[in-house]
């Protein structure tokens, strides 16, 4: 499923995630995530309220194939980074534009205004306030905002981008001209992935880049969901060990443990922990050979092991 729309920043090859989540140019990205759940209860075929095979099928490719490959340009560093990257250079081709042809009220609206950001804001929330209610009108209340986005960064693009919320990032390169409408694509989560699934899956490729403070907040969406997720359990205490929190770390492994004796993860992140509270502590640790070096908790070693398959560094 993709987006067929030709105004607001579309028209420049580019899809808009801000205007696809419904939140403002310079959000922070507690904002984005939080909408990005309500979206996720509309659309999700968990917990959709959508009538009918067709509209469910509708909601389902939305969800998967619009709202999640929008929301992933935000989790992790680098991704956010390309976006912002492309975001910059269309706004500085926006703002080269004489008198464009606006289609919305509330872009005109926006156009004339003095008072920028709260005729921004206001429109804003009055377009996502219902904007995945009816899934006939998607398409077109996301074109609206995008329309309020151009008019935005025409006015606002030097704030939007030296905001404390969501700075530009200033050591990433330029794409090259033949490429910069044409970012890498995000891998579409499977169509029947259920909604726990998706986070431990973000979870995963979290902690696989080192980025475990929101690798946190993907489990503890997850474990609000299902309190008894053995794998979910392991994770956090992946998670925590690898941030020393070795207390919080025994209390998910032993959860883990007693949800299911023999989960891998668990298993071995138990072992680490018993390796690592003496260190901790200070206390006398057995002779290790050469091999085990390594066995900290925010190193390789024995801790390296527990994604399967990657090497020890």
């Amino acid at each position: 499923m993709s987006l067929h729309i030709d105004i607001g920043l579309f028209k420049f090859d580019f899809t808009d995630s801000h205007a696809v989540l419904g939140v403002p140019i310079n959000a922070e990205f507690k904002e984005i995530r939080q909408r990005y759940l309500k979206i996720a209860r509309l659309l999700h075929p968990d917990s959709t309220a959508a009538k009918g095979e067709v509209e469910r099928q509708i909601a389902n490719d939305l969800f998967s194939k619009v709202v999640n490959p929008a929301y992933e340009k935000f989790t992790t560093d680098r991704s956010r980074a390309e976006y912002l990257v492309l975001l910059k250079d269309i706004s500085k081709r926006v703002r080269q534009e004489q008198n464009p042809v606006l289609q919305s009220e509330s872009a005109q609206e926006l156009a004339k205004t003095n008072n920028i950001e709260h005729i921004y804001r206001t429109a804003l929330h009055r377009l996502s306030l219902n904007q995945y209610d009816d899934l006939d009108r998607v398409t077109q209340v996301i074109a609206q905002i995008s329309e309020l986005n151009l008019v935005y960064l025409m006015r606002q693009a030097d704030k939007a981008f030296t905001s404390g919320s969501q700075p530009f990032p200033s050591n990433i390169q330029k794409a090259p001209e033949d490429s910069k409408q044409t970012p890498s694509p995000v891998p579409e989560a499977p169509a029947q992935e259920t909604l726990v699934e998706q986070y431990l899956r973000r979870a995963q490729k979290l902690m696989e880049k080192n980025n475990f403070a929101h690798a946190r907040v993907e489990l503890q969406d997850a474990l609000k969901l299902e309190p008894n997720n053995t794998i979910a359990h392991s994770l956090m205490g992946i998670v925590y060990l690898k941030q020393n929190q070795l207390t919080m770390a025994k209390v998910h492994i032993n959860k883990a443990l007693q949800l299911n004796p023999n989960e891998p993860m668990a298993l071995r992140s138990k072992q680490v922990l018993a390796e690592a509270v003496p260190k901790i502590e200070g206390q006398t640790h057995p002779a290790k050979t050469t091999g085990d070096s390594e066995d900290k908790p925010k190193g390789g070693g024995l801790f390296g092991g527990l994604f399967g398959g990657k090497k020890n560094k």
